[in-house]
């Protein structure tokens, strides 16, 4: 797919791709959910496509709609097009997240990917989806997080027990 020709090369087509985060039982977004979607809505221009992840999990989202589907109403909100969205990839952590995404993708030809997360979530991020995703395009980012410090030390040590498991153990998929 492309958005068009440029002095005579083709330009790819940008997927934004937000990972999904926390959201209350009642479907409230959180700071860092807000955060990676405030990011996109300010990111997209017409034409990019927009995909989001994210369904359902205890440790994530008990609501009765998917968090894919929260976070499309929002940007909705922001003006962002509903014809510009993708099928969700209804994932349940970050690996599900890139294993879910590749069918969705697949589809639309040369493509160039810009995956967004936090902060403390990027390493990792970026360890799982070039591997998963190896041959496409993509840029990571890692957007602040705005949290109480106790809050963003404790994700960081969980994150870098994420990353030497796999390092250590490999993916699983």
């Amino acid at each position: 797919m492309y958005i068009g020709i440029t002095h005579g090369t083709f330009m790819e087509k940008e997927v934004l791709i937000i990972l999904g985060s926390p959201n209350s039982p009642s479907g409230k977004l959180s700071a860092i959910s807000i955060s990676r979607l405030n990011y996109c809505a300010n990111r997209y221009q017409k034409g990019n496509l927009i995909l989001c992840t994210g369904g359902w999990g205890a440790h994530f989202n008990t609501s009765k709609n998917s968090h894919a589907s929260i976070a499309k109403q929002f940007l909705i909100k922001k003006g962002l097009l509903e014809e510009d969205f993708l099928d969700f990839a209804l994932s349940g952590n970050t690996v599900d997240d890139a294993v879910k995404i590749k069918p969705i993708i697949s589809k639309l030809g040369k493509v160039k990917l810009t995956i967004i997360t936090s902060d403390y979530h990027l390493k990792r991020v970026e360890l799982i989806f070039n591997e998963i995703l190896e041959g496409y395009t993509m840029d990571f980012i890692g957007v602040k997080s705005h949290l109480e410090q106790e809050v963003y030390n404790t994700l960081v040590q969980h994150e870098k027990k994420a990353i030497n498991s796999i390092l250590k153990n490999g993916l699983y998929y």
